[in-house]
């Protein structure tokens, strides 16, 4: 069986679309749209691979748990509720990634003086300095899979993804 969506070559990945425009050809599809958002999902999937094994590994960290402390690093103490959201894992997920960032002391977590049953959720000084330390190299490795884009393209990419994200939160309202 060829390598065709797991390829990193363009014209594999291309002939895997033509592929699918094949298989599907005369069922009702848009296939832009198709291929469009399968794109979107190898680009970030490869992405993610990428910094786990290169940067994240190193610092024992998954991508839900970096991300985790990324957003409170950035925002500062929130619910539990509110950081699953921001960080894109389910609260499932994030109870185990808690717990395993608690056990390192890179957060802690607390229940709400107002309301008991609500669980706040804040980044310690040992998880301020994690993140502090990981950002450079994790920066340069988003300059290094998006080096072949112009800033342009950059920009386009980044204001298309934006799109994207807007519509799905619409229809999921």
């Amino acid at each position: 069986m060829p390598k065709l969506f797991a390829s990193h070559d363009e014209n594999d990945l291309v002939r895997a679309e033509r592929d699918v425009r094949a298989t599907f050809e005369g069922l009702d599809l848009d296939l832009g749209a198709l291929a469009a958002v399968s794109n979107i999902f190898r680009a970030a999937t490869a992405v993610r691979n990428h910094m786990e094994n290169n940067i994240l590994s190193q610092h024992e960290l998954s991508w839900s748990a970096f991300t985790t402390l990324f957003v409170l690093r950035v925002w500062g103490e929130m619910d539990a509720r509110s950081l699953a959201a921001e960080a894109g894992v389910t609260a499932a997920t994030l109870t185990g990634v808690m717990k395993t960032l608690e056990a390192r002391h890179l957060l802690k977590r607390r229940n709400d003086r107002i309301d008991g049953r609500r669980v706040m959720v804040s980044i310690t000084s040992q998880g301020r300095q994690a993140v502090d330390e990981i950002m450079p190299a994790f920066n340069k490795h988003e300059a290094l899979v998006t080096q072949a884009l112009t800033e342009q393209e950059l920009d386009d990419m980044a204001r298309y993804l934006r799109v994207v994200l807007r519509t799905v939160d619409a229809i999921d309202l």
